[in-house]
C-alpha cells in the first residue's frame, strides 16, 4: 500500500529528487550531449546553411527566429525523457516499489520526479543556451516570461511523461516522441510562421499547444509573437493543472503501480 503523511517528508522528498536527477547524471551521453549535438546540428543547418539563403523572418534573423523552438523541442523531449523512462523501468523490474512503500505521500512522489525532469530540462536548455552564444544567437528579452514557459513546459512533459510511463509497452516510449512532440513542434511554428503555411492549416495549427509554447518563448527570447500572449499562458497553465490532477488521480488510485 502507498504510504501517506499528513507532513511534508522533505527527507524523502529530496532523496526522491536527488535519485531521479543522478538517474540522468550518470549517463550524461545520453541525456545531455546528445541533445546538446543535435541542437548544434539544428543551428547549423536551419540557422546558417539555410539561414544564409533567407533574408529575415518575421522581421529577424532566421537563426533568431528558429532558435526558440529547437530550444523548446529539446527541453520537452528532456523533460518527457526524464520521468516516462524512470517510472517505466522502475515498474518494470519492480522498483518502483521502494517508492510506494516510502514515507511519502502521492503528491510528493509526484513532485520527486517532475522536478528532475525540470532539472534535466532545464540542464539541457542551458546548454543550448551557452551554443547559441558561440553561435551569435543568444537573444533574451523577457527573462521572466523566458523563466515561466521553460519551466511550466517541463512541468507539462514530466507529467506527460509519467502517464507514458505508467503504460506496459516498452515501445510507447518513443511513440508519443516520434509521432506525437516531433512532429507538432515542426507544425507549430519552430521553423516557419504562421503565415507561410497552407491557408488551410493555419486554423488547424492554432489548436496546436506546441504553437503557443514555441510563440511564447520567441517572445521571451526576441521579442516577437503571433498568437497573443494571455492565450499562450493560459493553456500552458490550465495543462499543469489538468494533467497535475489526472497523474495524483492514477497515482492515488495506484493505476499500474500495484500490479
Amino acid at each position: 500500500m502507498m504510504a501517506k503523511t499528513d507532513r511534508i517528508n522533505l527527507i524523502g522528498l529530496w532523496t526522491l529528487i536527488r535519485r531521479e536527477s543522478q538517474r540522468f547524471i550518470r549517463v550524461p551521453i545520453q541525456t545531455l550531449v546528445t541533445p546538446w549535438v543535435s541542437a548544434i546540428l539544428y543551428i547549423f543547418i536551419f540557422g546558417f546553411v539555410v539561414g544564409s539563403r533567407i533574408d529575415q523572418i518575421g522581421g529577424v534573423r532566421y537563426l533568431d527566429f528558429v532558435l526558440p523552438g529547437i530550444l523548446m523541442l529539446n527541453i520537452i523531449s528532456a523533460s518527457f525523457g526524464q520521468t516516462s523512462s524512470s517510472l517505466y523501468f522502475q515498474r518494470f523490474v519492480r522498483h518502483i516499489e521502494e517508492v510506494l512503500v516510502a514515507p511519502i505521500s502521492h503528491i510528493e512522489m509526484i513532485i520527486g520526479y517532475v522536478v528532475a525532469g525540470i532539472l534535466r530540462g532545464l540542464v539541457v536548455g542551458l546548454g543550448i543556451y551557452i551554443i547559441a552564444i558561440l553561435f551569435g544567437a543568444a537573444n533574451l528579452k523577457h527573462i521572466f516570461i523566458f523563466l515561466f514557459f521553460i519551466i511550466s513546459v517541463s512541468i507539462v512533459f514530466s507529467l506527460v511523461g509519467i502517464l507514458v510511463g505508467l503504460w506496459e509497452q516498452f515501445e510507447h516510449l518513443q511513440i508519443l516522441n516520434t509521432f506525437g512532440i516531433l512532429p507538432l513542434s515542426f507544425l507549430g511554428g519552430m521553423f516557419n510562421t504562421l503565415d507561410m503555411m497552407p491557408s488551410f492549416l493555419r486554423p488547424i495549427i492554432t489548436f496546436n499547444p506546441f504553437f503557443y509554447f514555441i510563440d511564447g518563448t520567441r517572445y521571451a527570447m526576441i521579442g516577437s509573437h503571433e498568437a497573443p500572449l494571455a492565450l499562450g499562458f493560459t493553456i500552458t497553465f490550465v495543462s499543469m493543472i489538468v494533467l497535475g490532477a489526472y497523474v495524483w488521480y492514477l497515482f492515488k488510485i495506484g493505476y499500474k503501480l500495484r500490479e
